[in-house]
């Protein structure tokens, strides 16, 4: 028997840690921090990498 193992991208990694954190934090559900997590990511790539 073979295990196979899920290699998650950068993107998928931190999209992950950004939905735990709101999940752990804040009364919402996994549904919509997922969907919140994907907007928050799009906004804080779109900041010039000078000034992050």
């Amino acid at each position: 028997m073979t295990a196979t193992i899920a290699r998650l991208s950068p993107y998928e990694n931190r999209l992950k840690l950004v939905e735990n954190v709101l999940i752990e934090h804040s009364s919402i559900d996994a549904e919509t921090a997922s969907s919140a997590a994907v907007h928050i990511l799009h906004a804080l790539d779109s900041i010039p990498e000078k000034v992050r």
